[in-house]
């Protein structure tokens, strides 16, 4: 093949779900999907999770079987990257020179994960949690007897990667720079829960600490030396510290953006007839009151994936979706509904003792997001809250008795 009408070019959660959408909107035309990939689309979330727990196997994480893609006409092409635009010609150039034409496309690229820029970043036993590839190796790692694990990062992936290697009784330390985890998606609240959680599963937790260098022995780490000068002795290291979006060649062919891709409503970019969604795109929030924000999150995937099918499709359905995360740690699900992005005011429903609680962001008095620990009643309530923008009572939106949903403005 070396045109298709829609080439996407991504095969996470926001590529997969593209690819569906056009054939479920009736989307007749050759649909072709790149990415660097070696299998299939599958789902990224339980990479950190189930899957590296051991409690799913690969084909249950897969979006879609095999054989799918082959019976809706969709072309996969993996193992393949893209490395330049044409969009005045609307061309791709691939990583062996070879050119692609396309009708309609769709970036759906993501991103890739943050890397250390340490002295001994690139010793063997350095890991990011990004793709299947990236779990099984530390799984082989594991299973080889690696025990002592330094965790760099102490955001979700950081977090859930060490619940599960809390599991697998090794020694874990995790290191944050900043003063608490999750400092960058949640208030002090349910920071200062999580980080009592991991020490009480047996986590050394060292805060505000930096990694100077990552040590090793015959080109595999050994060490974790600390922004204090201590030395911890690592088999394995796990580098959770975000990500960078995958934009360079649209960049590169003249796509507005600073921090990913900007979008308009429809998804679509400054460039015509090409489409940006997911992690890499940038988009003004109804939900942060107009900002340009990226959301990284399998629901902005899928739903920006939806509304820019039904674009090309000729149905034209603005991007107004609400936001929602969630996270498994331990036995503790946490299930967030809306954005915290610039929160005044905290409200903490629940005793966090009993592990059983939800934090309610405030903004100018009205309720803009929620994290419900083990509440799944009151996120699915909160969220409506969020959506009403409504600004209950204190007294009220804090008693844990008082259903959320009584709170909700009449009419």
């Amino acid at each position: 093949m070396d045109r298709a009408d829609v080439i996407i070019v991504g095969t996470g959660h926001g590529g997969a779900q593209a690819a569906i959408a056009l054939r479920q909107a009736g989307f007749a035309g050759s649909i072709l999907m790149i990415g660097r990939d070696s299998e299939p689309p599958y789902e990224r979330p339980p990479l950190s999770k189930e899957y590296f727990a051991g409690d799913k196997p690969f084909e249950r994480i897969c979006i879609r079987p095999v054989q799918f893609w082959a019976d809706k006409q969709i072309t996969l092409r993996l193992q393949t990257e893209v490395t330049g635009i044409d969009a005045a010609a609307h061309t791709l150039t691939l990583g062996d020179g070879t050119a692609l034409g396309y009708g309609k496309l769709i970036w759906a690229a993501g991103g890739d994960p943050r890397r250390m820029s340490c002295p001994g970043a690139d010793l063997g036993g350095v890991h990011a949690v990004r793709t299947r590839a990236d779990v099984d190796a530390m799984s082989r790692e594991l299973a080889a007897g690696a025990r002592r694990v330094v965790v760099i990062g102490g955001g979700y992936i950081g977090l859930e990667a060490a619940a599960v290697l809390r599991k697998f009784d090794c020694d874990v330390t995790l290191v944050e720079m900043l003063p608490r985890v999750l400092a960058r998606v949640a208030g002090p609240e349910l920071s200062a829960f999580y980080e009592a959680e991991h020490q009480a599963h047996g986590v050394d937790l060292r805060l505000e600490t930096g990694v100077d260098a990552l040590v090793g022995d015959n080109g595999k780490v050994t060490g974790v030396t600390l922004s204090t000068g201590e030395t911890i002795p690592a088999d394995m290291v796990v580098v959770g510290i975000g990500i960078i979006p995958s934009v360079g060649p649209l960049i590169s062919a003249g796509a507005s953006g600073a921090n990913g891709i900007d979008v308009d409503e429809y998804c679509r970019t400054t460039l015509d007839d090409i489409y940006a969604i997911g992690d890499c795109a940038a988009h003004a929030s109804a939900y942060a009151d107009g900002a340009v924000i990226r959301v990284e999150s399998v629901q902005n995937a899928n739903d920006m994936a939806t509304v820019a099918a039904k674009h090309i499709c000729g149905e034209e359905v603005p991007y107004r979706a609400f936001p929602w995360f969630w996270s498994n740690q331990y036995d503790l699900k946490l299930q967030t509904a809306g954005l915290s992005l610039g929160y005044d005011e905290t409200v903490v429903r629940g005793d966090p003792a009993t592990r059983s609680f939800s934090v309610v962001y405030l903004k100018q008095a009205r309720v803009i997001a929620l994290d419900c620990v083990n509440m799944t009643k009151d996120y699915v309530q909160g969220r409506k809250l969020v959506e009403a923008r409504a600004a209950p009572e204190r007294a009220l939106l804090a008693d844990a008795a008082v259903p959320l949903k009584e709170l909700l403005p009449a009419g």
